[in-house]
């Protein structure tokens, strides 16, 4: 029976967690996102509501530094939806590395006239409720959404997420060939499927270029792939 598959077992689980969570969360933002169901994990991939997020951050650590921009956008039925675009430059306290500004090339003058954390995390919850989040190695995008969610609301909650990075990484691995893992940069996918070069280390910027990766890697078995097959 579906039930007794393990991944099916495991989303049961992925929804229990969200209705614990939802008895818990205080009202407001966390609480409306929480209040929607996660999509099925049959429905086919061009059925798939997704949201291609991308974080530009101070640093690589969840805990010690901090959000600096959220980009996103939405992908449904097999079309980015350009005109759902949201990039957001965050305030945050202290000045940038100079090191840092270099890769993603936010001032501090830009960084001081940022939106609050609280209000652009409210945004982005909004804008994820019912979707699946797209992202492009996954670590970043779930840890850095998670502690803010923590600090505004005293929990961390959890988030359906298909990887692009995972995918491509599942395919190198079937072949049982050793790679190098600079092959599973964002770019280097991006270039293997004959996709133009973009302007990384911006949030929107990525988010559009992994939702056009995504689409590219999926484009082949679009007819028999579903969220069972893409979800971490």
């Amino acid at each position: 029976m579906l039930n007794h598959h393990p991944l099916m077992r495991w989303l049961i689980g992925y929804e229990a967690q969200r209705k614990r969570m939802l008895a818990r969360a205080p009202k407001g933002p966390l609480h409306d996102f929480l209040s929607v169901p996660f999509p099925l994990l049959y429905t086919p991939v061009d059925q798939i509501p997704i949201l291609a997020v991308d974080f530009e951050t101070t640093g690589l650590d969840a805990i010690q530094d901090k959000l600096l921009s959220v980009g996103c956008v939405e992908l449904i039925q097999r079309q980015i939806k350009i005109g759902t675009s949201y990039h957001q430059i965050i305030q945050t306290q202290g000045s940038l590395k100079a090191d840092n500004v270099t890769i993603h090339q936010i001032t501090d003058d830009q960084k001081d006239q940022g939106k609050p954390l609280a209000e652009v995390v409210a945004a982005l919850l909004k804008m994820l409720a019912g979707k699946v989040m797209l992202v492009h190695f996954a670590r970043i995008e779930r840890q850095f959404l998670q502690q803010a969610c923590i600090e505004l609301y005293g929990m961390a909650p959890v988030f359906p997420i298909i990887d692009t990075l995972v995918i491509a990484k599942k395919k190198l691995d079937k072949r049982d060939v050793a790679y190098d893992p600079s092959e599973l940069r964002l770019s280097a996918l991006r270039a293997k499927y004959q996709l133009p070069n973009h302007y990384a280390h911006n949030a929107l910027n990525d988010a559009i270029a992994t939702a056009e990766l995504l689409l590219a890697q999926t484009s082949k078995k679009n007819e028999d792939l579903t969220l069972q097959q893409l979800i971490l």
